[in-house]
């Protein structure tokens, strides 16, 4: 496009014509950057949310990602916040903050309100589908990245179930039908190693160093690996290895664990939730109240981080708070 000399009236009506088209060019163009900055997208690409999410669905789905059902619960969510033609350019910081609202107040699948633990994941899931949405270039922004985190929803903090060191003892007093379930349990309560690598350990995994026992793993969970010293009283739970080779697992273990342990601890007087990661839990909690330090508990768990054992502090925290308040009232 271009301007050409004009030496004739036929010269300059063409040049008109043309910056006429050029200036209507540049008119279309101001309006689409603008419109770009405001985080809305050009009519052409408008796409509605509840597509978005379908595609988004199937895309998750394509990578193997577990969450699916999720994501429909989401979309149905969506649809009933927003309606059917919601587009995605017009979600803004409000409408987030909507969906997050009409989550606690209004959703009532089965005519109940949903935990604070799903209410969480349905952020999470939505926040991930605005995120691919960005990453398409099909909106700008994510409005998330803007809300304070304090008016995002929250993963409430998971009760861990323990033994008590007298429910240990109970338990080591009780008999079981499977005695060799019952010594990857105490294993456990007195290691903390996870039933997935009790189930793996072979006896390669054992060895001894200036007199100490030791196992050197890769946890099945985090493929991290781990050198974790064997107090004595975790060596009596331990099977003899007898003619076993290298490669034999230390533990012969039968499935369905959780539910034959279940009659052995109502045999011991044990009602609370019991599960074979509640030795492990046992096992954190038993070390910091004998008085072990949270650094090296969190070593011997094989946390990533510290922040990951902080909780079994907080239980121990206030065991000592109500083993404190026994004596309130007692000379009034």
């Amino acid at each position: 496009m271009y301007l050409i000399p004009e030496t004739d009236r036929n010269a300059r009506q063409q040049n008109e014509t043309t910056m006429a088209a050029a200036n209507a060019i540049k008119s279309k163009r101001i309006i689409e950057l603008t419109s770009g900055e405001a985080g809305i997208m050009n009519h052409k690409d408008k796409v509605y949310l509840l597509d978005w999410m379908q595609l988004y669905k199937e895309e998750q789905k394509k990578r193997g990602k577990k969450n699916i059902g999720q994501i429909k619960s989401v979309t149905g969510i969506l649809k009933e916040y927003a309606g059917e033609r919601f587009t995605l350019n017009q979600i803004d910081l409000t409408f987030c903050h909507g969906y997050i609202d009409y989550m606690l107040t209004n959703y009532r699948p089965k005519g109940k309100p949903i935990s604070a633990s799903t209410r969480n994941t349905y952020y999470q899931i939505f926040n991930g589908a605005l995120n691919a949405a960005v990453r398409a270039k099909r909106i700008l922004k994510n409005p998330f990245n803007e809300m304070e985190k304090s008016e995002k929803p929250k993963m409430p903090e998971s009760v861990r179930s323990y033994m008590t060191i007298e429910e240990v003892r109970s338990l080591i007093a009780t008999p079981m039908q499977n005695e060799g379930v019952k010594s990857a349990y105490l294993f456990s309560c007195f290691c903390g190693l996870r039933i997935s690598d009790i189930i793996g350990l072979q006896w390669k995994d054992v060895f001894i160093d200036n007199g100490q026992y030791r196992l050197a793993v890769a946890m099945q969970k985090t493929k991290e690996p781990i050198y974790l010293p064997l107090s004595n009283e975790a060596l009596k739970w331990m099977p003899e290895r007898g003619d076993k080779t290298a490669d034999d697992h230390v533990f012969d273990l039968p499935s369905g664990i959780n539910q034959l342990i279940k009659p052995w601890a109502k045999a011991a007087g044990i009602s609370k939730r019991f599960t074979f990661h509640t030795a492990r839990h046992t096992f954190a909690t038993m070390m910091l109240t004998l008085g072990a330090d949270l650094y090296t508990v969190s070593k011997l768990l094989g946390h990533t981080s510290v922040k990951m054992t902080q909780v079994y502090a907080k239980i121990v925290n206030k065991k000592k708070d109500d083993a404190v308040n026994l004596t309130n009232g007692l000379f009034d």
